[in-house]
């Protein structure tokens, strides 16, 4: 099982983020990831977060090694088509070590979608369009983010139907480990994905114990530890 670190531009600023990731990449992780949001506050942060994409062009400018991710982009937050533009540049920058999460975000008026609501960015209302946005989104990005190759494709997960529609779809699945119902969407996306090439993934927080046992009990090929904290 590889694991994996993320870090929060919500509690960092930019260069104790470079720092970290140099030392992650110097500890032997796999992959850096980083987060897709607006407000700070959603991650329980102090400041505005970097945004996502040009904070991966950054880590793959610093680094030469380790591979550099978003857990997850939210297909709402940008037209697809900028989306994929975006996914190619970082993947051209950092010579092919992109690997891209991607989620179908809040439904309106949930507390994740605050931040959209007060940026004026709307909300489908329904799961179903939420889902065919992500469809979409990775159709898009199948044809335009190709060079130097394709990145892999994640989609984190919270339903059934979503983890289908990973495993169909995409290249991986993520989930949240200390979500009860981790086990089923590990095997409804695995299932879903009928033998073809796919990884498993959950994310924890890095001293959440029990969600690292669940990941060794479920077989994931992967671990993303996660630290909402800032970093000394």
């Amino acid at each position: 099982m590889l694991v994996d670190i993320q870090f929060s531009s919500a509690h960092n600023d930019w260069p104790r983020l470079r720092d970290a990731v140099l030392q992650a990449e110097a500890d032997g992780y796999d992959t850096t990831w980083v987060f897709d949001h607006f407000d700070g506050a959603t991650l329980g942060g102090d400041r505005p977060l970097l945004e996502c994409f040009t904070l991966l062009g950054a880590m793959a400018e610093a680094t030469t090694t380790i591979g550099v991710g978003a857990l997850v982009v939210n297909v709402a937050n940008r037209h697809r088509a900028v989306l994929a533009a975006a996914a190619s540049s970082v993947q051209r920058i950092s010579d092919g070590r992109l690997r891209l999460g991607i989620g179908a975000g809040a439904a309106p008026g949930s507390r994740w979608a605050q931040e959209h609501h007060d940026r004026g960015i709307p909300l489908l209302p329904a799961m179903a369009d939420r889902h065919r946005a992500v469809a979409d989104a990775i159709d898009l990005l199948r044809v335009e983010a190709t060079e130097p190759a394709p990145p892999p494709i994640i989609v984190g997960v919270n339903s059934v139907a979503l983890a289908e529609l990973a495993g169909r779809s995409a290249d991986g699945v993520n989930v949240r480990l200390s979500s009860p119902t981790a086990p089923r969407l590990v095997a409804a996306a695995a299932e879903a994905a009928a033998g073809r090439p796919f990884e498993t993934s959950g994310w924890c927080y890095a001293d959440d114990m029990a969600s690292q046992d669940l990941a060794r009990q479920l077989g994931l090929d992967r671990l993303i530890l996660t630290r909402f904290e800032a970093l000394g």
